[in-house]
């Protein structure tokens, strides 16, 4: 069987031109990076789009293959004849030569040039890690430069940011060397999807807007305890004109010629994981069904992109896809895929009871799943009222998932009462303990001696954030080894951080951490060049 990377060569690709000449563009609406590459400017036409969410059941460390299905699903809703548009993350290089792999897709069901998209793209995670390390190299040219705002070193909370998996960088101390080189502190550094740059970058809506966030960013507190924000170092001027052309989304296409919009990329582990606010405006505005993903579960980034994203971009879901495989069930149900189901129906509960959503369950079907297996994923869904569908976009493209289509279809036409977990007004304390109940089925939160201080002391001003909780993705709870659907623990909130900037507060759980390292056999080491031609990436 040929590689991902194989059949992308293999496909051939329509010039980007033809594929914005469809989606209603004119020239003076993108700019070409490229044959195969665009930026779109702003589109003025109004929202017309139903807003397809597909999130999945909790995943096996080879993940469940929402990129591959979202992708399929458009495929498979063009083939029936309506007007679909992707609305996707971009790849982070973290995961691309580290374990997981890259975003786009898988067989035939990819957007291409994966190549590009899957490596340096149109370059926006460099824009993005340039503008937060100029933060970064601003902070301390003030601390070396006289310190005039009586910033206390000790308290500079805003991290480097790199993108690419590196443990080391966790905790460092720079400034070493004399005094010529700055003020000696302890620093961090976390992976740019999870900055505050990359979750203000995708909640913006304007480059006005873009400005104004960045300038609200906290980086440290003063000395009497004031905090200090960017826009006193005069930061996000300059932090915008790096962003700028970042700031438009990217226009790619699948292999078989639908219009792709990948922008934006935060982990939904560790940030808010959904692509950008902008991305999913424009597309809803020039596609008739916008397929769009959040990452990992309902529990992760369906609650993140539903809680945070909706509510900041004025937009809910007509329709939510829940995929779902064999391989994750029967590692829920050590090896039962009927008590592994159990996972599946707690997701679909998220989404359908919680949330007030439509929901496809969708299997995710891969060659070495047995007839008798998806006849039982078929019945368990029948005998719990839940509509599915079985798709085979990896090996069938959108043929693959022209059922799935069809019942998507069906389901967005129906009315629905989409709600959030938790109301603005909640305390802090009070919407992640909604989060924790409702969304993971846990007893509650317990909140670490530093945690509790941190929301003792949080200003007034911060009370009506949304909550971005940062925990494992391979369970309900915090713990990765509590498979299934735990019941009977709390969650631990180790440490509370605010995002001044992009809005929203973080709860860090267990020993989650924003710095992943790479595994003792990273898939940087099978890739290379041969002839020219890379080889190894996927």
């Amino acid at each position: 069987m040929l590689s991902d990377i194989e059949i992308a060569r293999n496909t051939v690709i329509r010039n980007i031109s033809e594929i914005a000449s469809g989606l209603g563009l004119n020239e003076d609406n993108y700019e070409l990076y490229g044959k195969y590459k665009a930026k779109i400017s702003s589109v003025d036409t109004p929202r017309k789009g139903k807003l397809i969410l597909v999130t999945a059941m909790t995943p096996t460390k080879q993940g469940d293959g929402k990129t591959t299905i979202s992708i399929g699903l458009a495929d498979g809703l063009r083939k029936i004849g309506r007007k679909s548009i992707l609305a996707l993350r971009e790849p982070s290089l973290g995961p691309v030569f580290g374990m997981k792999g890259g975003a786009t897709g898988g067989g035939y069901s990819q957007v291409v040039p994966m190549e590009d998209i899957n490596l340096h793209f149109t370059g926006d995670f460099h824009a993005i890690t340039s503008a937060n390390n100029l933060l970064c190299a601003m902070i301390d040219n003030h601390l070396q430069q006289g310190n005039t705002l009586g910033i206390d070193p000790r308290t500079v909370n805003f991290k480097r940011c790199l993108d690419m998996n590196d443990r080391s960088l966790r905790h460092v101390v720079i400034g070493m060397g004399g005094k010529s080189n700055g003020v000696v502190r302890e620093d961090q550094f976390c992976i740019t999807v999870a900055s505050e740059v990359m979750a203000v970058f995708c909640l913006a809506t304007t480059l006005e807007e873009l400005e104004e966030a960045l300038g609200n960013i906290t980086v440290a507190q003063t000395y009497d305890k004031r905090e200090v924000k960017a826009r006193e170092l005069k930061a996000n001027g300059a932090m915008t004109v790096l962003l700028k052309e970042a700031f438009r989304p990217n226009l790619v296409q699948t292999l078989e010629g639908t219009p792709a919009i990948i922008h934006g990329g935060p982990f939904a582990n560790i940030a808010h994981g959904c692509n950008s606010v902008r991305a999913t405006d424009t597309a809803l505005r020039l596609g008739d069904y916008v397929v769009t993903e959040a990452g990992f579960g309902s529990d992760l980034g369906a609650e993140k992109f539903l809680d945070i994203k909706c509510r900041k971009a004025g937009i809910m879901p007509d329709c939510a896809v829940l995929v779902a495989t064999i391989k994750a069930m029967k590692l829920h149900g050590s090896g039962d895929m009927t008590s592994g189901f159990a996972n599946v129906k707690k997701h679909y509960g998220n989404l359908r009871n919680e949330f007030g959503l439509n929901v496809v369950v969708d299997l995710n079907r891969f060659g070495s799943d047995t007839e008798e297996e998806a006849a039982l994923f078929r019945r368990l869904c029948a005998e719990n009222n839940m509509p599915c569908a079985v798709s085979t976009g990896f090996v069938d493209g959108g043929n693959g998932c022209i059922e799935l289509a069809e019942k998507v279809i069906q389901e967005a036409e129906k009315k629905c009462s989409p709600a959030y977990l938790y109301e603005l007004t909640d305390s802090i304390e009070e919407k992640i303990n909604k989060i924790a109940r409702r969304c993971y089925g846990a007893d509650g939160a317990v909140f670490s001696a530093a945690a509790g201080k941190k929301l003792a002391a949080l200003a007034p001003e911060y009370a009506a954030f949304p909550v971005c909780i940062a925990k494992t993705q391979y369970s309900f709870s915090d713990n990765p080894k509590l498979l299934n659907v735990p019941v009977n623990f709390t969650i631990n909130v180790r440490d509370i951080e605010v995002k001044s900037g992009s809005g929203f507060i973080v709860a860090y759980l267990g020993d989650i951490i924003t710095m992943p390292g790479l595994p003792a056999t990273p898939n940087a080491e099978a890739i290379k060049l041969v002839n020219g031609e890379t080889v190894g990436l996927f």
